[in-house]
């Protein structure tokens, strides 16, 4: 049971663990902005990594993952000026599209060796897109358009992929919207142009699947052995007619006229039971990592209560079929 830290990156790492610790969590995903994890700094200082893992031991708290997110957008993405609001500066640069998508390639390949010094083997994580632009088709897109932004993502991440495979250690993509893979078809295409790379995988969050209409049990069916990590995320969606739509109709989370809307573990209409139980066929053993999001709730009283919603819902695999004692007596 972690937490995952990019929505708490207004708080120190100090003070979130031992809120976290408090609220009965076993460890904290490291989100790699405020000061909860620094690449360049786990490059550059030989005891950076020991001294994150020391603070959190201080709180009883483990690391099993970091996530890059926010770079990662920008590996793939149509550079604009929203980039420069959620990158670090030595990444952006002088905002020059190609050089902003270089550098975040790079960054994003120095990712996997601070994973590797800090002993994780996942890192987290979005692509961009060079064709989520074209999303719905009218004008019609030509499908070689299509083909050619997956061959565009596979010549920027292949690389990228090299050295986390180098590392020892695995990229996991949140299928997400305004990613390159945001459903189950667009995540098989995906698979397919890196040619099935080893170091490829997914970090599963029903949420962004379930308000699409997307079969998120079948994603865990077909991908089970590329689910790296878990976010445990919820998501409302209505049965009745809304102003806004699946797009949002431009406006924010927590608008009262949105179709959907993200909801606090266990107060949304994902079946987590069933999660778990498809994560358990296939093997899963990694973390189960809350990514608390509620415009409705407030957040720490949300996330203490998704701890123990999730806790209980977690259980282990049989190893035995219930009724292996009447089998015939051998």
């Amino acid at each position: 049971m972690t937490l995952f830290t990019g929505q708490w990156a207004d708080m120190s790492l100090e003070v979130l663990a031992g809120k976290a610790a408090a609220w009965g969590y076993d460890g904290l995903e490291l989100a790699c902005w405020g000061d909860h994890f620094d690449v360049r700094a786990a490059l550059a200082d030989p005891s950076y990594c020991e001294g994150r893992r020391d603070l959190l031991a201080r709180h009883g708290l483990g690391v099993w993952a970091i996530s890059n997110h926010l770079v990662g957008q920008a590996v793939c993405d149509r550079i604009d000026d929203r980039h420069r609001a959620i990158l670090p500066a030595r990444v952006w640069g002088d905002g020059d599209p190609d050089g902003v998508r270089r550098r975040a390639a790079r960054e994003m390949a120095d990712t996997a060796t601070a994973a590797a010094r800090l002993g994780v083997g996942v890192v987290n994580g979005f692509t961009g897109s060079p064709i989520w632009h074209l999303l719905y088709s009218f004008p019609p897109v030509p499908p070689e358009w299509i083909d050619d932004g997956l061959r565009e993502f596979a010549d920027a991440w292949v690389p990228i992929l090299d050295v986390f495979s180098r590392e020892g250690v695995r990229f996991a993509l949140e299928v997400h919207p305004t990613e390159i893979a945001f459903d189950i078809v667009t995540a098989e295409r995906a698979v397919a142009a890196l040619d099935r790379h080893e170091a490829f995988g997914f970090n599963y969050d029903p949420s962004h699947l379930a308000y699409q209409g997307v079969d998120y049990i079948e994603f865990i069916r077909r991908f089970g052995d590329r689910i790296a990590h878990v976010h445990m995320k919820d998501v409302w969606w209505s049965d009745q007619s809304a102003l806004a739509g699946i797009f949002g109709g431009h406006t924010n989370f927590g608008d009262a006229r949105r179709y959907w809307d993200f909801r606090s573990p266990g107060r949304g209409r994902v079946d987590f039971e069933e999660v778990v139980r498809a994560l358990n066929r296939t093997g899963y053993a990694g973390p189960l990592s809350v990514e608390w999001e509620d415009s409705g709730m407030e957040r720490e009283h949300g996330a203490a209560e998704a701890c123990g919603f999730v806790r209980r819902l977690a259980f282990p695999p049989s190893e035995t079929a219930f009724d292996a004692a009447f089998g015939g007596g051998e």
